[in-house]
């Protein structure tokens, strides 16, 4: 268990977000999927008896105009103070621009939500959790602007699937 996990993180439910970018990744990368859902195992060890998955915005991109429904879902559960953790695989699947990214860190802090990885538990109201989650935040914002052009290359040859 973390430290940085305290019983009112645990007396709240975890919130899952499971997302993948476009259908084509969803029919064809399950081993994402599996990988995803597994998150649910890391919680449980964490502490968390009440779970909430949230995959209707599979195949929805962050990156474009399409409505997530259940990050805005998950944003809205947050900010009434029902979720003691927000969880990914990667904490970047949550959001893909730096506005989106930095509220759903304020609205974490103010509401005491921690943020969970695979690897981490981020504490949004700690000065290195914030940092932390400034520089992941930052670092995805880079990768996706490395990635544009190529997926735009790759995109235009999958035809109708989109």
């Amino acid at each position: 268990m973390s430290d940085k996990i305290r019983a009112q993180h645990l007396t709240r439910k975890a919130m899952l977000y499971v997302r993948q970018s476009s259908a084509y990744q969803v029919s064809h990368n399950l081993e994402s999927q599996k990988l995803q859902y597994a998150m649910q195992d890391r919680l449980h060890q964490l502490g968390w008896e009440e779970i909430e998955v949230i995959d209707e915005d599979l195949g929805r991109s962050a990156a474009g105009t399409q409505t997530r429904t259940g990050f805005e879902r998950m944003v809205a559960e947050v900010c009434l103070g029902h979720v003691g953790a927000v969880a990914a695989r990667e904490v970047s699947r949550f959001a893909r621009n730096s506005r989106e990214w930095q509220q759903q860190v304020e609205v974490c802090r103010i509401v005491d939500t921690v943020l969970i990885d695979q690897e981490t538990v981020y504490a949004p109201r700690q000065s290195n959790g914030r940092l932390l989650l400034g520089l992941k935040g930052s670092l995805n914002e880079y990768e996706l602007d490395l990635l544009r052009p190529a997926f735009a290359r790759s995109s235009a040859g999958e035809g109708q699937t989109r």
